[in-house]
């Protein structure tokens, strides 16, 4: 009788650990991702051409991205997004690319939009990849003629990729240092590496990176903090620039618009290695 007491308790103690460590994972997946499905707009709502494009990962799935061709053939902006909505919520970037005179391909991660499965951080390394070997092997844009860029959790994504891959270029852009720094900024601990399934650990990875990098952050940022820009920035290697801009994590790029794609459309065009006339 006791012993089937003690294997009660037993079990009753694993149960619970369990479900801890059950809802804490689905605790840090919900403050990392938040995906949205609908496509509310495209760029044909702003007056853009484009490509509704369907392209695989290496693990099979279907992932949805738009191809916006610009006026001119100076290169491409590969566009990794942050951690919120989809592509759709992306359309006065792509303009502002587009303007500058760049081609943009954007796409969603899996668990966005139209593309398919569940997100985790390395599936949305895996489709970063998969768009960076959409543009060169199946569009045959030579890797010089990529620009790699991401914006808040997409710098991470994006630093992360041009770890594996050669580009003409990178711009990170309201990068966070790592999941772990994040915490500590939001709720005053550091947590323990272990603890956590996601990483994310940009400060390191940068430190690889030999392709020119410009690393772009706001002092007024709300929700990733300033210095979180000056890490990656202190770690990464040169050669490499620093932009800050003022603003919130969300607009200040339009507060500054002027400013902001002035020195995008200089650090980009002194990194292509060629024009095409």
């Amino acid at each position: 009788m006791r012993a089937g007491r003690r294997l009660v308790r037993v079990l009753t103690i694993v149960c619970l650990i369990a479900f801890l460590w059950l809802a804490l994972k689905y605790f840090e997946r919900s403050q990392i991702f938040y995906p949205t499905r609908i496509i509310g707009m495209t760029p044909k709502n702003i007056g853009l051409g484009f490509e509704d494009v369907y392209f695989r990962t290496d693990d099979g799935l279907s992932l949805n991205g738009w191809f916006v061709k610009a006026d001119t053939n100076k290169g491409v902006v590969l566009f990794c997004h942050g951690n919120a909505g989809n592509i759709s919520h992306r359309l006065e970037s792509i303009f502002l690319f587009k303007e500058m005179g760049f081609d943009v391909f954007i796409f969603d991660y899996r668990g966005y939009g139209r593309s398919r499965g569940w997100t985790t951080e390395k599936g949305v390394y895996a489709d970063a990849l998969a768009a960076y070997n959409y543009l060169v092997r199946v569009r045959s844009i030579p890797y010089d003629r990529v620009v790699v860029f991401g914006r808040s959790l997409g710098g991470n994504v994006a630093i992360d990729l041009v770890t594996r891959v050669k580009a003409a270029c990178l711009i990170s852009e309201s990068a966070f240092a790592s999941i772990e720094d994040m915490a500590r900024a939001i709720y005053g601990v550091r947590p323990p590496r272990w603890v956590l399934s996601n990483h994310f650990d940009a400060q390191s990875k940068i430190s690889k990176v030999k392709m020119p990098k410009l690393i772009i952050h706001s002092r007024d940022d709300e929700l990733v903090p300033f210095e979180h820009g000056q890490k990656i920035f202190n770690s990464a290697l040169e050669p490499k620039d620093f932009f800050e801009l003022t603003g919130s994590h969300n607009e200040y790029y339009l507060g500054t618009r002027s400013d902001y794609a002035k020195k995008m459309k200089s650090f980009i065009e002194q990194n292509l290695y060629s024009e095409t006339p």
